[in-house]
């Protein structure tokens, strides 16, 4: 027993004497519950949605009125333009559209029936159908308020019973699944779970390279060698570059094969993202390994970073129900904007016109690791 206590307190003593791994056993849990706290909810709220009224009257702005107050969704466009829709639709700026169609008014008073139409993002597989859910929820709900006003009793949406009811206000529910029309939950995870792994495997190796070389002693003779920072860098991220591109083509075609996913925009395109995105998620392992100085320590950066990677990445939970300052600090995040553009390619069919935006913030984060990377090289190493 004395043996294993002075083992234990000579650990104790390492560990207090190493700040770095000190500051990460007692500070980093407390500052990963903090953040992902407030990322990790399966409650989805916000929801961006696009209203195409072409009746412009009381019933169909009471309609709006309802979805705007649930606190569910989000009025992010309005137009009576279906063309405008699916065009912010296609862009990921919305997850549903609210089609109220001409005379949607006149029917209620006429017919006690009318029809409107809901769009649905379905690439997020569930998630699409729970916004569904709260949308015909609100749908029931103000079919039934519009019931006394109309001269009948109890209402129920028209698309829950074969036939209408005398007197009861009626809102027959069209409702679309694009892109994923099947709610295959597969079809939206598969792409963002590859760009996880090769994201962690990646980071992992390239966090652990320099370390590897300052705890073998062989980084001094590297350092004598004529050869220049920049290249020094490039040289470590080029193979992991490499692997990082294999992986990605292999898991794209394992997708296809086992899991059925759609391509339905050009697999080349996404290659070519990758290439940039790859240089941002290594540049960031190379980055972590300039500031650590042993493997260990390298692993526990890695691991608080890949955390909060997934987490904020739309991965798991949509970033639409996350916190308004948590959506900030996400941009910040490239797995979530890499994340975006492999769905939004495989899945939707996207062009470089619609995925222009997060593939520049990828290129300049691409450029700004880089250079963080052969800087802080060069401090270490001066």
């Amino acid at each position: 027993m004395r043996r294993i206590l002075v083992l234990a307190w000579a650990e104790v003593l390492h560990v207090a004497r190493d700040k770095a791994t000190l500051a990460q056993a007692l500070l980093i849990p407390f500052v990963q519950l903090l953040v992902l706290s407030n990322a990790a909810t399966f409650e989805i709220r916000d929801t961006p949605l696009y209203v195409v009224d072409q009746d412009h009257t009381s019933a169909s702005r009471g309609l709006v009125t309802r979805f705007s107050a649930s606190g569910n969704f989000t009025i992010a466009g309005a137009s009576p333009s279906p063309e405008l829709a699916n065009e912010r639709l296609l862009s990921g700026d919305v997850t549903m559209v609210l089609t109220i169609p001409h005379d949607f008014e006149r029917d209620l008073v006429r017919t006690h029936a009318a029809a409107v139409q809901l769009v649905v993002n379905a690439e997020k597989g569930m998630a699409a159908g729970i916004v569904q859910y709260y949308a015909s929820r609100i749908l029931t709900r103000y079919a039934a308020e519009l019931a006394p006003a109309l001269g009948g009793g109890s209402a129920v949406p028209a698309s829950t019973e074969s036939g209408p009811r005398r007197g009861a206000a009626q809102i027959d529910v069209r409702t679309r699944a694009w892109y994923n029309p099947t709610l295959d939950y597969r079809h939206y995870m598969v792409p963002g779970i590859l760009v996880a792994l090769v994201t962690l495997i990646g980071t992992l190796l390239t966090a652990q390279n320099i370390a590897r070389e300052k705890e073998l002693g062989t980084l001094e003779q590297l350092n004598v060698t004529p050869i220049t920072r920049g290249q020094f860098i490039a040289g470590k991220l080029l193979p992991f570059w490499v692997l990082g591109m294999f992986e990605l083509a292999a898991g794209l075609v394992l997708g296809r094969v086992v899991f059925g996913v759609p391509m339905l925009g050009s697999p080349f395109l996404l290659l070519g993202v990758s290439a940039v995105y790859l240089v941002a998620a290594l540049g960031i392992g190379l980055w972590i390994s300039t500031i650590v100085e042993t493997q260990q320590q390298a692993m526990f950066v890695t691991f608080f970073i890949m955390m909060i990677y997934l987490l904020m990445s739309g991965l798991f939970t949509p970033i639409d129900s996350m916190p308004r300052w948590v959506q900030v600090v996400a941009e910040l995040n490239p797995v979530r904007h890499f994340v975006a553009i492999s769905r939004a390619v495989l899945v939707k069919g996207a062009g470089l016109r619609e995925i222009q935006r997060p593939f520049a913030i990828l290129a300049v984060f691409a450029a700004v690791v880089f250079s963080l990377a052969v800087r802080q090289y060069s401090k270490r190493v001066s």
